[in-house]
């Protein structure tokens, strides 16, 4: 398709979203690079009033509760073992401190691009026992077992990981009311493919799988509002140059040899059944909490904070009252506000511009 075209498309999305006078509706955002790629093209201040945004539970870290972090502090501080972790997680909060506090005690804190990274520096630390914190929905998910598989086929004996690794059909359906139309995180759906999107709106649940430019995103909000005015559930994949229906099924079976489905806390969603997973291959040697015993964390965010509601979709960042204030990216409160996906961090970056 000719840049030509492509512009008239993007022209013709644009019209659609801006001439819209159907009935309100509020579209949610799954996937936090939704929220910020929306906010950094301006999309926001061409929706007609009736037309609302909001943020929901698609941030990995921001959805990470606040046990999970102290259990990888109880791990670095009480067990002495090196913990490999993404960047953005350094930062969160758990009930006393971070991980950046407990390096700051003398805890080991790694940070690591990938979970084969974590895998490499605990093959070549052998005299260290090494923890990767994996966090993350289906996108992620696999990088982490592909790392056990490569551990195993090594005979690395010092690599375990620590899970908090989430799937999505269950929180969609936890979020059943909270908003008219979802916007379908399209690298997530890359990997499950589209048949959970189509039997969700058998359900009565609406959804637009987006992609991440601005004529992706354009095109998928027009979608909506034009099958929003039709009356009925439905579904539509907007992002077929990557999404396909069957997914990656060599991504999902290599997943579905390494982990199982078990309850999972989300940070506002609260404890959501069948919604994590768990390493189910030897789990004495791969799973941490198994590994080192890793006790029952009872985990208190901050009761100033409202992450949780914003995950949720129930208010926006700005309605919170410390938000921007005793919360901000150089000292966050909540974890919406430390990752670069954050509904927070988005609106502190852009919306008090």
């Amino acid at each position: 398709m000719s840049g030509k075209e492509n512009g008239k498309k993007e022209n013709k999305a644009r019209e659609i979203i801006e001439n819209y006078d159907g009935p309100g509706l509020r579209i949610m955002e799954v996937c936090g690079t939704h929220t910020h790629e929306i906010f950094r093209l301006g999309i926001r201040q061409i929706l007609p009033p009736q037309v609302e945004l909001i943020s929901g539970p698609g941030c990995p870290v921001c959805v990470t509760p606040a046990d999970f972090i102290d259990e990888a502090v109880w791990l670095a501080l009480e067990k002495g073992v090196t913990v490999c972790t993404f960047g953005d997680l350094v930062r969160v909060p758990g009930s006393k401190m971070s991980l950046a506090g407990a390096r700051a005690e003398g805890g080991k804190v790694q940070i690591v691009y990938s979970p084969l990274d974590a895998c490499q520096y605990a093959a070549d630390h052998p005299e260290e026992e090494v923890v990767f914190l994996s966090v993350g929905f289906e996108t992620t998910t696999p990088a982490a077992c592909l790392s056990l598989q490569e551990a195993d086929r090594q005979g690395i004996t010092n690599y375990s990981v620590l899970t908090a690794n989430k799937t999505m059909p269950r929180a969609y359906e936890a979020l059943r009311g909270s908003a008219d139309v979802f916007l379908y995180p399209g690298h997530v759906n890359a990997i499950t493919g589209t048949a959970l999107c189509k039997s969700l709106a058998e359900e009565g649940i609406s959804g637009v799988v987006a992609g991440f430019t601005a004529k992706e995103l354009l095109a998928a909000l027009a979608i909506a509002l034009k099958k929003y005015q039709e009356g009925k559930p439905f579904f539509v994949n907007a992002y077929p140059r990557v999404v396909s229906e069957e997914g990656s099924p060599g991504a999902m079976k290599l997943v579905d040899e390494w982990m199982e489905a078990c309850d999972s806390e989300w940070r506002g969603l609260g404890l959501i059944p069948g919604s994590g997973l768990k390493i189910k291959k030897d789990p004495e040697r791969y799973d941490a909490r198994v590994r080192y015993g890793v006790p029952k964390m009872e985990g208190r965010s901050n009761p100033a904070c409202r992450c949780g509601e914003v995950l949720q979709g129930k208010c926006l960042p700005t309605d919170c009252p410390i938000f921007g204030k005793a919360c901000n990216p150089l000292h966050p409160v909540g974890a919406c506000m430390v990752s670069g996906e954050g509904a927070c961090s988005a609106y502190y970056q852009y919306a008090l511009r």
